[in-house]
């Protein structure tokens, strides 16, 4: 079997298509797995992984938990509110205690930008960032091509929009490389308050009006405002947003050709997409949820691979 690129999943911008080929055809397989009867395999009853959220996470964190299940790594979660971070700890402390512990793969969010990389330089484990700030959120990227590939046949040639609040998004920054390097056409869309200044010198096109944007596109991928992440007001007030960049059926109807629309979640129903597009045959909002869990269990795998070698 033919072996990744990388020790550690930092980012998309670390991989080439090579990787993200095995990443898939890997996927594929455990795909399959996942939908038996007996939904585990034994490949990695010697690994430990440690899941490390320094920020709240609902789907990321149960769909590496679920991989590593599956899997049937020994699983270690750490919460950074019940920890000695609180009362000061640095980030390599922590993370060196708990590979005292003999762990051998660390899955970590943090707030931080670079803080996965940071630590891959200083411990010795595998590192898979689940999202690091603003900046990077590669298994999010990788689960939106795979499921493209798996729903359109390829991602090569394809036009993919990603709307919303582009400025704080992690996942649109993991999306337009994991994209780009697989050939399809990006398009972000949104507020210009909410996209980057020089966003246009990755590779893409830009636009703020968001029935344009429909019109161009094959896919679009509905992200929602990162309110979180803002200390000051970017748009006037929710309703209006909704009024200018939230999809409806009454705006999918007029496109002269169906489009498929996704969303990596948490869904603001209402405000960045109704209900009812989510809940709609075109949405394979549901599928990115599975394909997440395959996709997670293939990275897991392969770099799990590279510690026994």
């Amino acid at each position: 079997m033919s072996a990744l690129s990388v020790n550690h999943l930092l980012g998309i911008k670390y991989l080439n298509t090579e990787d993200i080929k095995l990443i898939f055809e890997t996927a594929d397989h455990f795909k399959e797995v996942i939908n038996r009867p007996i939904k585990k395999v034994p490949s990695l009853r010697d690994i430990t992984i440690a899941n490390l959220f320094f920020e709240n996470s609902t789907r990321t964190k149960l769909s590496f938990e679920l991989a590593e299940k599956r899997l049937s790594a020994d699983v270690i979660n750490f919460s950074a509110s019940q920890s000695s971070v609180k009362k000061g700890e640095t980030l390599i402390d922590t993370v060196n205690n708990i590979l005292a512990m003999k762990v051998d793969m660390v899955v970590m969010r943090h707030p931080n930008p670079g803080a996965s990389v940071f630590l891959s330089q200083h411990v010795n484990a595998r590192i898979i960032n689940a999202g690091d700030g603003a900046h990077e959120h590669p298994t999010q990227a990788l689960l939106d091509s795979y499921s493209i590939r798996e729903h359109l046949g390829e991602v090569a040639g394809k036009k993919v929009a990603i709307v919303g609040d582009i400025l704080h998004s992690r996942v649109a920054l993991s999306n337009i490389f994991a994209l780009k390097l697989q050939g399809a056409e990006v398009m972000v869309c949104g507020p210009k308050t909410l996209l980057p200044k020089y966003i246009a010198n990755l590779g893409v096109k830009v636009e703020t009006n968001l029935e344009k944007a429909l019109q161009w596109c094959d896919v679009a991928n509905m992200l929602r405002v990162q309110n979180e992440r803002m200390e000051v007001n970017y748009f006037p007030s929710t309703r209006e947003y909704t009024q200018q960049y939230g999809v409806t059926t009454n705006l999918l109807n007029k496109l002269d050709k169906q489009i498929t629309i996704m969303h990596p979640g948490p869904i603001n129903r209402g405000v960045e997409i109704t209900s009812e597009v989510a809940d709609s045959d075109q949405a394979i909002i549901l599928n990115q949820v599975e394909n997440g869990v395959a996709i997670r269990m293939a990275i897991i795998y392969l770099l799990a691979s590279k510690i026994k070698q």
